[in-house]
């Protein structure tokens, strides 16, 4: 990536690369930035998307409630969209350009914009129809109680 500094505005441009390895350049660069990325999906079996629109979430258990929380910052709750189908969980959501510039008129671009999908696997003993959710400075909160019918149970072997 080359940079060029001209009256104190940062430009970042994509250089075209000719060399017949340069998919899997991109492959190794994107190992050493994060080694673990590689962990969750099959390599090699489609381009690296160097600015995915992906939210970043955290699962964990609040009482007898899983929670899920997605960062999903310059989203609007109208632009999103949630629903449970066979004990999968799938947020959805759209970031929309906030105004028509130019292309010439930029300086940098780095923002990410478009359409996303992520889906969970939710335990079977997770209460849907009692799935509550929340949305605050861009932080999307999901509450779903567990019913405790199902959980998992040491059985004595005689």
């Amino acid at each position: 990536m080359a940079r060029f500094n001209s009256g104190g505005l940062v430009r970042k441009e994509k250089m075209d690369t000719v060399a017949p390895f340069a998919d899997m350049d991109k492959y190794f660069d994107s190992f050493f930035r994060n080694p673990l990325s590689l962990m969750a999906a099959p390599v090699m079996t489609a381009p690296i998307r160097e600015h995915a629109l992906t939210p970043s979430v955290d699962i964990y258990n609040d009482g007898d409630d899983i929670v899920i929380k997605a960062e999903v910052p310059g989203i609007s709750k109208d632009d999103l969209d949630l629903s449970i189908d066979r004990n999968v969980l799938t947020i959805s959501g759209e970031k929309k350009r906030e105004s028509k510039v130019e292309e010439k008129d930029y300086h940098c671009i780095e923002r990410t914009y478009g359409t996303f999908t992520r889906s969970f696997k939710l335990p079977e003993d997770v209460s849907v129809d009692k799935a509550q959710a929340s949305f605050n400075d861009g932080v999307l909160e999901i509450r779903m109680p567990r019913s405790g019918e199902n959980r998992a149970k040491k059985i004595e072997i005689n």
